[in-house]
């Protein structure tokens, strides 16, 4: 029963990080509604969460391999002869700098987050109906004309920082960067491919920062563990390249209209179940 919930929930986190529908909400939310104590130890449910965005942060990076790597060889290219004069030495130097901002968020505030929001399904309830009428505004006023390399300073800038307010489980970290990407006129496609490359590194710093507690503990891991992380870590690899390929071919050709009626709808039931238990 453990690798079935561990392989559900792995498939839950890699639908779940790149659909602008907040992962780490809906992970909070199928074990509250399903009641899924998982590892049955607080500690290391959040460790379990660890590695299936680590399993997430894997799928991206191999369905994105080769633009990380033109971006990665720009951006050693930037710093050894000047980032002017090329648009792809720009944009890596503009998501290095849009990283910062979420970066420093989470390593000052995480315990605060860990300690009050994600024990808070209610919170979670409210912020997705809120953060997906965002997105709706979004949508209707984003003038959607700018590809990947016309993206400039201000554009990296406001989506760095939109993106700190998806620490708080049911921002979703994809959707509020989308909705900024949006409100700066990048088109749909575009808007996600940028949110995608800018959670490179933010997935991968959390994912190695996380593990770290896993590695310090090792031998106090839960007997049998593993294989649910490895479970976990897997389905979450895989779910989370094919959401990444499917979602970019859909938006070639459709709006994001059917990922807010579903955050209002599961936000407002959510609200309903919760008050009436």
């Amino acid at each position: 029963m453990l690798l079935f919930q561990a392989a559900v929930l792995g498939i839950v986190q890699g639908l779940t990080e790149f659909l602008p529908v907040s992962s780490s909400g809906h992970l909070i939310l199928v074990r509250e509604i399903l009641r899924w104590d998982l590892l049955a130890d607080p500690h290391w449910n959040t460790v379990f969460d660890v590695a299936v965005h680590a399993g997430t942060f894997v799928g991206l990076v191999v369905y994105l391999w080769s633009d990380v790597e033109r971006l990665f060889a720009a951006f050693i290219a930037g710093l050894l002869r000047g980032f002017a004069g090329d648009p792809y030495r720009r944009l890596a130097l503009i998501i290095a700098v849009a990283t910062i901002p979420a970066a420093l968020a989470g390593l000052l505030a995480q315990d605060i987050i860990e300690a009050y929001l994600r024990q808070a399904p209610l919170v979670v309830a409210a912020l997705l109906i809120v953060f997906g009428i965002a997105l709706w505004v979004a949508e209707r006023r984003g003038t959607k004309a700018h590809e990947l390399t016309e993206t400039e300073w201000l554009d990296g800038i406001l989506v760095g920082v939109f993106q700190v307010l998806a620490l708080a489980p049911g921002v979703s970290r994809s959707g509020i960067t989308i909705t900024a990407g949006l409100l700066r006129g990048m088109t749909r496609e575009t808007a996600a491919r940028f949110s995608f490359l800018l959670s490179v590194p933010i997935i991968g710093g959390a994912a190695l920062y996380g593990l770290q507690s896993v590695v310090r503990d090792m031998g106090a891991l839960p007997s049998g563990s593993i294989p649910t992380f490895a479970v976990g870590f897997l389905a979450a690899a895989v779910s989370g390249y094919l959401c990444i390929h499917y979602f970019l071919r859909y938006l070639q050709t459709r709006s994001f209209a059917p990922f807010i009626l579903y955050r209002i709808l599961v936000g407002a039931l959510l609200i309903v179940v919760l008050a009436t238990r």
